[in-house]
Formats: structure tokens, sequence, C-alpha cells
């Protein structure tokens, strides 16, 4: 058969990921937090989008700024069976990166008159001009970083071994311990091992006492150096932490080689100390969790549902502005620019709005699908699967799961983060409806919190028959690993615990 070139022509489809579909689906995932930030970059990049106020008339003839077509909704769940899609009418499609290209071909953006992003949300994360900034005229909080080097400045006058400490200083994380080999650094350097031993003696010295450490048992004999009480069966104690920790105080007597009232003493002394000692200074500042959704009880008994409106960015489009600067150049360059700025301005107000309503009625099925959990508390936590959210609402699993990244909602019995309320499922031995992972955790810690002496304490084996005798269904196994991941010990350092009374 001979092999020759041809031309044929093929049908088929494939999902095309236009810049546009790419930034929807990035702001789907974005928490309300970081969106704020992500939208700042667009306002001081797109000259036709202006951050709203909320204060905007609509009626100002100045302003001619419309609404979108639609505000968003606030739904009412105080009916079992009702859909919450038909409280959202917007095409969810946009958003779902499994859908066919045709679907998610985005319509002509409108040139027309100017969109009022306003009714969906407030952008209060960005101050803006002539707006008392806190965070900016806060004090600066020193470093553990900058207060270490201040010191070396005044301990180490030579040159080169001032060098070694700033590096030994940049290897230190923000607990205060030294995470780097000794003889790594030496290579680094090239210098020899006992010079950078000889800097870090130095550095050890520094404050806060126990600094400089490379591991829990020498911070602690730091300190303990520092006030005169680190003898040898201290030593000995600090040498066998992990047998502490395990309460098994009886060997590590006879390792300390003193009486058991001695090695309560000397476990006091440890408590007193601090095992990150770099924790008191500055390490920046701690992410704020804000809900994203709002939950609360109606007076009825159902549930209502609605986004934080407070944490949602504001974002206009001055099509003013574009139609002056387009009526007043004969530059085509300059309308070309225009144009594409109008477009995106568009997009991403429609990408907004849809990223609104889409974390909206994923919420709302979530809700559904739990509302025992709302009503009665974590025991009545149903399994729940990303399929089981996506095929009520017509989405894909991807979109679900993107959804519920990052996004929190505010509860009357907590926040908690959207993927808290998918868990895995757990059989029952009379054949009903099957518990959620998560109740079943919360049954172990309730079991184990009655302990009261050493006689109650719960083995595994123990915790699997009670639960079957509430007719769980649950191996050993599977307690032990929920035991462990509620980060409560095994019954044997559970029972030392309640035996040494430490």
């Amino acid at each position: 058969m001979a092999l020759s070139p041809q031309i044929q022509l093929k049908q088929g489809q494939q999902l095309a990921m236009t810049p546009q579909l790419q930034q929807a689906i990035k702001l789907l995932q974005l928490s309300n937090i970081e969106l704020a930030v992500f939208v700042e970059e667009q306002l001081e990049s797109n000259p036709l989008l202006e951050r709203g106020t909320g204060t905007e008339n609509r009626r100002d003839e100045e302003a001619e700024r419309v609404e979108p077509e639609a505000g968003l909704p606030e739904l009412d769940l105080s009916t079992p069976n009702q859909e919450a899609a038909d409280a959202i009418d917007a095409s969810e499609r946009l958003l779902d990166a499994d859908a066919t290209p045709a679907d998610l071909a985005p319509s002509a953006p409108s040139v027309g008159g100017e969109i009022d992003w306003s009714k969906a949300g407030s952008g209060g994360s960005f101050s803006s001009g002539g707006e008392y900034d806190a965070a900016a005229n806060t004090a600066h909080e020193i470093t553990l970083n900058e207060h270490l080097n201040t010191q070396l400045a005044l301990a180490i006058h030579e040159e080169r071994e001032r060098l070694i400490g700033t590096y030994l200083i940049d290897n230190v994380d923000e607990n205060g311990y030294l995470r780097a080999e000794i003889s790594d650094i030496a290579d680094r350097l090239g210098v020899s091992v006992a010079r950078v031993q000889s800097v870090l003696t130095i550095v050890q010295t520094f404050e806060p006492t126990g600094v400089m450490a490379r591991n829990l048992s020498e911070c602690l004999a730091l300190q303990l150096k520092e006030r005169g009480e680190l003898d040898a069966p201290m030593q000995t104690l600090l040498d066998n932490l992990p047998m502490l920790a395990n309460h098994d105080l009886p060997k590590l007597g006879k390792l300390c080689g003193v009486s058991s009232e001695k090695l309560g003493e000397y476990i006091l002394k440890l408590r007193s100390l601090a095992p990150k000692p770099g924790l008191a200074f500055g390490v920046g500042m701690a992410a704020v969790v804000e809900p994203d959704v709002f939950v609360r009880e109606r007076p009825d008994g159902g549930w209502a549902v609605e986004l934080n409106s407070e944490t949602l960015p504001r974002v206009l489009i001055n099509s003013r502005y574009f139609a002056e600067v387009c009526g007043s150049t004969d530059d085509q360059n300059v309308k070309t620019y225009m144009s594409e700025c109008q477009q995106n301005a568009s997009w991403l107000v429609k990408s907004l709005d849809q990223r609104a309503r889409t974390i909206l009625k994923v919420s709302s099925e979530i809700i559904k699908q739990q509302d025992g959990f709302f009503a009665y508390g974590v025991d009545h936590l149903r399994p729940l699967n990303l399929r089981t959210v996506a095929d009520a609402i017509e989405m894909h699993e991807s979109t679900v799961s993107r959804v519920t990244s990052n996004k929190y909602m505010a509860t009357p019995r907590g926040t908690f983060e959207l993927k808290y309320f998918f868990t895995a499922s757990i059989a029952s031995l009379d054949g009903s409806e099957a518990l959620s992972a998560e109740a079943v955790r919360h049954k172990i810690k309730i079991l184990i919190s009655e302990e009261h002496d050493v006689k109650s304490v719960l083995s595994d084996d123990k915790i699997v028959d009670l639960l079957r005798a509430q007719g769980v269904d649950i191996a050993r196994r599977t307690v032990a690993k929920y035991r462990e991941s509620l980060g409560i010990q095994s019954s044997v350092q559970r029972r030392r615990i309640l035996k040494n009374g430490v």
C-alpha cells in the first residue's frame, strides 16, 4: 500500500479556553478578599472601570448609570421541595468548564449605558481617597529577624563572622528555630564547621532566650541554662522528651535517677518555658476569614441564604468617558484600545455577577441537603459529595468544587468552610440512612470526653462496640483514624495522663 499525503475534513468539538473564560473560572475560585484585590488591579489597568461607592443616584442625569438586569436575590428555603434554581435565572454554564463551546461563547457586550454593580455588593476592602487607613497608620511591629540582626550588630564586630551570623538568622523560622544544618551552611559559605558553630554559640545567647535552637530539646536547654537549672537529670529528661510526651513517667524517672516527686518538679519547670520563643515577635498579619454567605433562620422555621455584600466589590463602567474619547479622536489605535477596554470591563461585570449567583445557588443547595445540621447539630450531618450537589443544580462537579474552595458560610452554629459539609458515608447496621463521617467523628469525641478516671478510658475496640450499639457500622481502624484526625491520643496514653495527673 503506497503512502502519500492526503487532505481530510473532520468535524469535532473541543473546549476553547479563551482569556475571558479563564478569567471567569479564576474569579469563581477566589475568596471575597482575594476578589477585592483582583478587582483593584483591574480598576488600575482599565480606564473605563470605576469603583462604586454605593451612594450613586440612579436617576442622576449626569451619571447615566444603569442597574444590571436582575439584582442578587435572597433565597427562601422554607419550603423543603423548593428548587434553588427557581430563584436564580442566570445561566451557570458560563462558568462550567465541561460545557460545550457553543454554550461557552460569550454574548456581545453591551456598549450603551453604564452598568451599576452596587446592588451585588460593596468594595469595603479598599479605602477610597481621603479616607483614614488604619493599617497604614499603625506602628511597625518589629519582626524576629530585625530583632536578632540588631543584637548581632552589637555582639559581633568582625565583618566575616557577622556575615555568618546574618546567614544563620536568615534561616530562622517564625518559631525561632534554626532550620538549616551547620555543615550545609559551612559548605555554602566556604568556611569551617567549627567557625559556624562558634558564631551560632554567640547568637544563641540573644533574646528571646531559646532562639536559634535546632530542636525543642536544645531550645528548652538554652532557657534552663540561663536560669541555672540545667543539671544532669534535667538534661536526661530533655534527651527523652518523646517518652515524656507518651506519659511514661515511671520509666522516665528511672532514667533520670530521681523520685516521682522530683520528676514532677522538673516537669513543672519545663511547662514554664517557651517552646516557640520566636512567636513573641511579629510574623506578618494573619489572614482574616470573611464569610462569603450568610445563613439565618426564618420565623417560619425555614432557612434563608444571602451573599455577604460587604465584601463584594462595586464596579461601574463609565461609558460616557468611552464615548467622549472615541468621539474626539480619529486615531484607530486609540479606538481599538478603548473598545478592548469596554469589552473587558463588560465581561468582568458579567463574570462578577455570574460568580455571585453561582455561589448563592451552590450554597442554597448545600443548606437544603444539610438542613438537619442547621436545625439539630453535627450529629445530623448527612453524607454529601460534589456529584449530588452538581446533579441537583445541573452543573458540573468541577464547577461545584471551585465554588466551595476558600468560601465560608456564616450560620447560627458558627462559620464553616463550604467543603465542611461534604463528608464520606458510614453505613448503618439497621439499614437506615447512612451517617456522615463528620457526625461519627463527633460521636467519638463525645464518648472520649466523658472519660473521668483510668477505669473509664475507652479502647478503640470498646468505642466500636458503643458505636455499633448506636447503629453505626464501623471498623476499629476507622475509629483509630478518626481519633487521630481529632488529635486524640491512644487509650494507653490517656490512661497515663489520668493516672499521673499531667
